[in-house]
């Protein structure tokens, strides 16, 4: 049973946070702990990539749901290698890593795309309708209303009737030019510094790093003010980006992230809105949509 359905949402966001806020809450730690088997659930092997940096494995989760027609485009460059040998060439200081084809913009350099399209639309948002979006019980300085969509941070307008994924920390977009529909996929970046909402409905996120993102956001900042590095030799290179699909079992990376529609979330989102450990002596009351946890954690190979 779903805890906070749409239709409900404020009013049951409110009185979920009065339940809560009215008893002894757990510690995050203990939340996850004693969460239930079904309150998790395991990444799709077909939605799932995995960039191969010397340092370590960055997992991404795709979202076909907000950008079908990228995460397709992603998912062919991936079978087809597009990324290998490629680079993080951008990683510009509380802002983004940007990784993919450095010479892009030069059609003489330029990597060879293959079978993946030369054209996509711009998928900034999507009609809400449809979505199972679990609200936030806090205003969003944003949007109308921020929560959940599939373990996505999003966002809606019911007015609009529009629904679209927020830039929080980890976030994976589309780079652009000043054409809207200017992005194709081969060039991606990642969020690693504070969420920068602002881009929010102005380019296409296509995903969300669900583990690794430490081997993004350490890397050595590029100069001012955009962070592109000045020599080739600065960049990072990129062993690999593949579908996890197309990867053996035996080198797939367990991981299950916790549901983001159940008791066991909404318990986990009020015990950070209102902390009452030892250390926090007056309760938020409040928390803002980058600032919820997505708990992820490893399982045992089957």
């Amino acid at each position: 049973m779903r805890l906070l359905p749409a239709l409900l949402a404020c009013a049951l966001c409110a009185a979920t946070a009065t339940v809560f806020a009215q008893a002894p809450t757990r510690g995050m730690q203990e939340i996850i702990d004693g969460a239930p088997a079904e309150a998790w659930r395991s990444l799709d092997p077909e939605r799932t990539l995995y960039l191969e940096l010397d340092a370590g494995r960055v997992v991404i989760e795709l979202a076909p749901e907000f950008a079908p027609a990228h995460v397709d485009n992603i998912r062919t460059l991936a079978r087809e290698g597009f990324w290998d040998g490629t680079s993080v060439y951008r990683v510009q200081d509380n802002f983004v890593a940007q990784f993919g084809d450095a010479e892009g913009d030069d059609p003489a350099l330029a990597r060879d795309l293959g079978s993946a399209a030369r054209k996509l639309p711009a998928e900034f948002e999507r009609a809400a309708a449809g979505l199972a979006f679990d609200p936030l019980p806090d205003a969003d300085g944003w949007a109308p209303q921020a929560g959940f969509v599939a373990g996505f941070p999003a966002a809606r307008d019911p007015a609009t009737g529009m629904a679209w994924l927020a830039h929080c920390y980890g976030a994976v977009g589309a780079a652009r030019s000043m054409a809207d529909d200017s992005s194709l996929g081969a060039e991606l970046y990642v969020v690693i510094g504070q969420s920068p909402r602002q881009l929010d409905r102005n380019i296409t996120v296509v995903g969300r790093v669900v583990d690794g993102i430490e081997w993004l956001s350490a890397l050595p900042r590029g100069p001012a003010p955009m962070g592109f590095y000045a020599e080739a030799a600065q960049r990072t290179p990129i062993r690999a980006l593949r579908l996890a699909s197309t990867v053996p079992q035996a080198q797939h990376v367990a991981l299950q992230v916790l549901r983001t529609d159940t008791p066991t979330f909404a318990e986990l989102v009020e015990s950070r809105r209102n902390r009452r450990d030892g250390f926090y002596k007056r309760p938020a009351g409040h928390i803002d949509l980058c600032n919820v946890p997505l708990p992820v954690r490893r399982t045992p190979a089957p």
